[in-house]
């Protein structure tokens, strides 16, 4: 059942993220996908390496990723259990490096530098919030809209008007902007930044190498010889914008202030004593 107004692949492609995005996005869920990206351990043993979650936080996560299916545990005996990523797990964890190299580009920075694991759940706080995905979509496909057309496509069967908190709030996040009141809205240089990080959670939710994200027909760049109805699928209607001249390149390959660290890494920075509270509106726009 279509749940936005977008073309049915649009709209599938939304609901695949979207629902990728709940699975990893609930804190504290990277860092125990990272602690179990080793051989099958025993729980003392994940235990070990996040101290500061209590049994109470740590046990029902890790259980909840079994139940989503990107991590699995192995009973041989009541007293011998062991716990691991499955194969669509490890599938998932390129893409972590994928939004540190966004965050790093395009998130405001605080007075005290944050380690890039926190900087990494900021950037998936930004993106799970109601409706973003279907307007960042939407935004991608017309290039530009109306609060009204974007309510109409975004929640179809609802109130238009209900549109603007969330696209308030992706203007205060940085990730759409607008010329005025009254005026189109349409993605930020940020916002199209995204590209690298969505066209990865796109192809991992579909099942396919995730090292196909520049083949993405929104988010990636179309094969040089593809024509624009081979390039862009989804596309509803003709724009109003002449495109760029300049393809948009996916951060994951982006030269540009990459930065040069391996999944231990993120694990760098010693952990919080007190698990710091959930963001407030306006998320990491510091």
């Amino acid at each position: 059942m279509p749940t936005t107004g977008l073309p049915p692949a649009a709209d599938a492609d939304v609901a695949r993220v979207t629902e990728a995005l709940t699975m990893i996005t609930p804190r504290w869920n990277v860092r125990i996908l990272l602690a179990l990206n080793e051989p099958p351990q025993r729980y003392t043993q994940i235990a070990d390496k996040l101290p500061y979650l209590p049994d109470s936080q740590l046990h029902p996560k890790i259980r909840s990723l079994c139940d989503a299916g990107l991590a699995e545990r192995t009973e041989y005996s009541p007293r011998h259990v062991t716990y691991g990523l499955t194969r669509r797990g490890r599938h998932l964890l390129p893409v972590v490096p994928v939004i540190a190299t966004w965050a790093d580009q395009h998130l405001e920075q605080p007075p005290q530098p944050l380690s890039q694991i926190e900087q990494v759940e900021d950037s998936l706080v930004l993106l799970t919030r109601r409706q973003v995905p279907a307007i960042l979509w939407t935004l991608k496909i017309r290039q530009e809209a109306s609060a009204r057309a974007l309510g109409r496509i975004v929640m179809p069967g609802g109130r238009w008007t209900s549109v603007y908190p969330p696209l308030r709030q992706l203007i205060d996040d940085g990730l759409v902007e607008t010329a005025g009141k009254g005026q189109p809205y349409r993605l930020s240089r940020g916002g199209n930044a995204l590209a690298g990080v969505l066209g990865a959670l796109s192809m991992w939710a579909a099942g396919r190498p995730m090292d196909h994200a520049a083949r993405h027909p929104l988010w990636g760049r179309p094969e040089p010889d593809a024509t624009p109805s081979q390039a862009r699928p989804w596309l509803s209607h003709q724009t109003r914008i002449p495109a760029s001249p300049a393809p948009l390149v996916p951060a994951a390959t982006a030269p540009t202030r990459r930065p040069a660290w391996q999944h231990r890494d993120l694990f760098s920075h010693p952990a919080p004593s007190h698990p710091r509270p959930a963001l407030t509106a306006g998320g990491p726009r510091r």
